[in-house]
């Protein structure tokens, strides 16, 4: 079945959703964010639209449809959204502001990002604690303080770790999935996002 806009957009806005239900920005809890849950709210919000439908569009305009090379192209391409978006926000708190042109906010927005799920999955009750009281708070001290968190924890680490090693998934995916696809298009792009600062 073709790709289409009104399922993309259906698709992206149940991202959206689910990204507003799970993090409003007038509750804080931390209970909602989990590594599942994350990665629906990115598959949906930001694989689908952002990686998987340009693709796909223009492999339609190339004439290629069948259903298993559009398969192959979506395996990687929504790993590459994942990958992509991960980034996204290991950048919105560790990035240099100067070079991605603006400040990141997704502490203070209360967002389920990839570095509060990891950061979830590590901390003791008392770290857990730091978090509950300053997660989502605009107060510049606040905000500090789960970066001060993240930075005990090593997250940084974690994520050159994840880097490397969705990098190497990226590599294998793309030598598994497009035998019958333009194999230098999936590896550009790969290529144009792996240790981006921006």
């Amino acid at each position: 079945m073709p790709v289409t806009g009104a399922a993309t957009a259906y698709q992206t806005e149940l991202g959206q959703m689910l990204d507003l239900i799970t993090a409003p920005v007038s509750h804080v809890d931390l209970n909602r964010f989990s590594e599942q849950r994350y990665k629906a709210i990115v598959k949906y919000k930001t694989a689908f639209y952002s990686f998987y439908l340009p693709v796909a569009a223009a492999m339609y305009m190339a004439g290629i449809d069948s259903k298993e090379e559009h398969d192959n192209a979506k395996a990687i391409l929504l790993e590459m959204g994942e990958f992509f978006q991960i980034q996204d926000d290991y950048l919105d708190c560790f990035g240099d502001p100067e070079l991605m042109g603006k400040i990141g906010t997704d502490i203070q927005d209360n967002k389920c990002s990839w570095l509060v799920v990891e950061c979830l999955r590590r901390v003791t009750p008392e770290q857990r604690q730091i978090l509950e009281e300053n997660y989502g708070c605009k107060e510049p001290e606040k905000v500090a303080k789960v970066k001060e968190l993240y930075e005990t924890l090593g997250l940084r680490a974690v994520f050159q770790e994840y880097e490397e090693s969705s990098y190497r998934r990226l590599q294998e995916l793309i030598q598994q999935h497009s035998n019958r696809l333009p194999r230098e298009i999936f590896l550009g792009l790969a290529r144009k996002i792996y240790k981006r600062q921006k």
